[in-house]
Parts: C-alpha cells; sequence; structure tokens
C-alpha cells in the first residue's frame, strides 16, 4: 500500500529509499526543503545487508539526530583483526580515533532504515511506496518522473538513490566506469562459537580466499567470503565448510539466519551530476565489501548533497564527494585483491609486510581511513 499520495510536484524528487536516500531526506527535512521520495518495494527490506557504521556515518547521523538510537540497537566493535588462517597479522585499533564515536557499530542495514525513517517522519516526511520510475525526462525548468503506473512527478530536481542499476542514472547519460571482480562473495548471517569473539571484526586471508566475520546483535554474526562460483542459496553446511577452509579450528556454526550470493563490481559514476540530475550511494559508486565502506559512503553522500541543496552549492557536491568514492574504491581494491591472491609468493610477502606495517606505526592510518574521518 502507498503510505502517502504521490503529490504533482517538489523541488527535489528521491528515487530509492535505502540509506543513502533515507539520509538524504532527512537532511532535507531537516532544512525545511520541499521533497518527495519514492521506491519501488511496497515496504523496507528486512535482511540485514550492509551492517558496518564507522565514526564519520555516525557524526553525520548525530548532525541528523539518529546516531543514538542507532548506537543503541548496535555492537561497538573496537578493534579490526587481520589474520592467515589462524595467525594474526595485524590489529587495527579504532579507540584512539579523534571523534566522539571511537569504535566501529555492528548493526543490521533494515535497522540503519528503521532509525532513519522514523527520524524522517518525526520530521513531517514520508517515504511514497511502492511506485517505480519508468522515465526520467529533464529539461530547462525541471523533471518529470514517471512511474510504471502512469503517474507522473514533476521536479526542480532529482536524485537517484536507487542503486547500481539506477534509472536516473540511466536517463543521465552518465558513464559508470570499471569492471567486476572475478568471485563471487556469500553473505550469511549465522548463530556459532568463534573462538576470536565478540569483541573485533576479524579479515582473514587463505590460499582459498578471503573471510571476514563480525559480531552482529543478538548473538549473531555477520560471515562475508569469496568463492569462485556461490551457490544461488548458500546452506549452514556450505558456510560451515567454507569456514573450515578459511579460519581452521576457529568456528563452528550452529545455525543459519539468512544467507545469499553476490557479484561484486568496482566502479565510478564519470559524474554525479548531469543538469538536473544527481547521483548518490550505489547509484554513483559500487565497490568490494572490503572494510564495510559501502553504505557508508552513501549515507555521506545522502547528508552532503542535502545540505548542498541547503547552502544552494550544488556545483559542490560532485568536486567534495567524487573524489572520496574514488578513493574508497581504490582502496577496497588493494584490500580484495591483497586478500585474494593465489600466489604463493605475494602471500609470503604480505605476511611479512602486514606485522611489519603495524609496528611501524601505521595501524592508525588504516584506523582513520576505514573509520571514513578523513573526509569530514
Amino acid at each position: 500500500m502507498n503510505a502517502a499520495a504521490l503529490p504533482d510536484r517538489t523541488e527535489v524528487a528521491i528515487v530509492g529509499a535505502g540509506p543513502t536516500g533515507l539520509a538524504l531526506a532527512v537532511t532535507l527535512a531537516s532544512a525545511g526543503i520541499d521533497f518527495v521520495i519514492v521506491d519501488r518495494l511496497a515496504e523496507g527490506a528486512n535482511t540485514s545487508r550492509a551492517a558496518v557504521v564507522h565514526a564519520r556515518t555516525l557524526e553525520v547521523l548525530g548532525e541528523l539526530g539518529a546516531a543514538q538510537e542507532l548506537i543503541a540497537r548496535g555492537v561497538q566493535v573496537a578493534r579490526f583483526a587481520v589474520r592467515d588462517g589462524s595467525r594474526k597479522l595485524l590489529t587495527v585499533p579504532f579507540d584512539g580515533l579523534p571523534t566522539p564515536y571511537p569504535y566501529t557499530l555492528m548493526v543490521p542495514q533494515y535497522e540503519t532504515e528503521s532509525v532513519l525513517l522514523a527520524r524522517l517522519r518525526a520530521l513531517g516526511g514520508e517515504v511514497h511506496r511502492p511506485y517505480e520510475v519508468g522515465s526520467v525526462v529533464q529539461g530547462e525548468d525541471g523533471v518529470t518522473l514517471t512511474m510504471s503506473n502512469g503517474e507522473t512527478l514533476r521536479a526542480g530536481y532529482a536524485v537517484g538513490a536507487d542503486g547500481m542499476h539506477s534509472a536516473v542514472r540511466e536517463a543521465s547519460g552518465i558513464g559508470f566506469t570499471g569492471s567486476a571482480y572475478a568471485e563471487s562473495f556469500v553473505l550469511a548471517d549465522v548463530l556459532m562459537d568463534w573462538a576470536p569473539g565478540r569483541s573485533e571484526v576479524s579479515l582473514t586471508f587463505g590460499a582459498a580466499g578471503l573471510a571476514v566475520v563480525a559480531p552482529l546483535p543478538d548473538g549473531h554474526y555477520r560471515v562475508v567470503v569469496t568463492v569462485d562460483d556461490a551457490p544461488a542459496r548458500p546452506t549452514l553446511d556450505f558456510v560451515q565448510q567454507l569456514l573450515d577452509e578459511r579460519t581452521p579450528g576457529l568456528a563452528r556454526v550452529s545455525g543459519l539466519v539468512w544467507a545469499s550470493r553476490f557479484r561484486v563490481h568496482h566502479r565510478v559514476a564519470d559524474h554525479y551530476r548531469a543538469g538536473r540530475l544527481f547521483l548518490a550511494g550505489d547509484a554513483a559508486h559500487v565497490h568490494s565489501p572490503a572494510g564495510g565502506q559501502g553504505m557508508n559512503t552513501g549515507i555521506q553522500d545522502g547528508y552532503a548533497l542535502g545540505r548542498a541543496f541547503a547552502t544552494g552549492h550544488l556545483d559542490g557536491y560532485e568536486a567534495q564527494r567524487r573524489p572520496v568514492a574514488q578513493r574508497v574504491v581504490a582502496f577496497t581494491d588493494r584490500m580484495t585483491r591483497m586478500a585474494t591472491t593465489r600466489s604463493a609468493p605475494a602471500r609470503t610477502a604480505r605476511n611479512i609486510a602486514l606485522p611489519l606495517l603495524g609496528r611501524l606505526g601505521l595501524r592508525t592510518k588504516i584506523a582513520t581511513e576505514l573509520a571514513g574521518i578523513n573526509y569530514r
């Protein structure tokens, strides 16, 4: 059912009500700018998907009045550990970072969306569902969005926060430069006994590929593993087998809450603006899940674009945010390739270099990059 009737016109049309679109909507609502946000789903997704909220994103959510509620729903993790099998190579601490939020917050994406939606409603806003955008046409004086049901919405500007296969980006003609990784990824939320415990996010390298394990609320763990060709519906036994290969002796899975398979691209839009059309979040950049950067970068995009509308500095949005995406894509690509290399000499060199990096004091630099506080 539609949460609210679709009006005829607005100043800013937001396509997509994931974390990026909601962050933009809350920012606009806080600034008193008229907007309409539409989403093709009848209700928000209830799977956990992105689960990492870094310090800079919590700073942004604090500005939007949404940080404390989200923190109450998540698990605070103060360090990031890198292993090869069961051997620890490097520990990256967050607890010394110059931020009010010196940790990584582990919380399912549906909780992040729930908190942002509640904040939007508190400000008098609402998401219009289900509205799938069929066409986007811009002219000199505005943008016309035609929904798949034939309804139209006129807007001064339109923002694509509608993901990798963005209808707004397609209408804009903006290129999406990059390519796909050869590997597929298995993503699973599980119940398990995990020897390193719930006080760290663990990134484990191995000849068979990458495994990430992180605590979630309710005693769950998030597992992300690279696989040459994962099954469409990973089973508990399959996840256990992967962890036995990548993290020998560390994991015993007792329950599978949710699992999926996905393939990952690394791409950045050639521009973030084409006339009256703007891009944000996965419509503007996609990259490896290594380091948990995707949703964080999107929420920060939404906030920055909302502030650009509020201050009238729209030309500054691309200049501010596109270099961040380029840096994040490059950083996560390096992490992924380093973690998934099949070359024995390269793995040996990596396993020698990482402990040295820790002793050379680069741990804080890595923590700062992961936390996103370079991008204030």
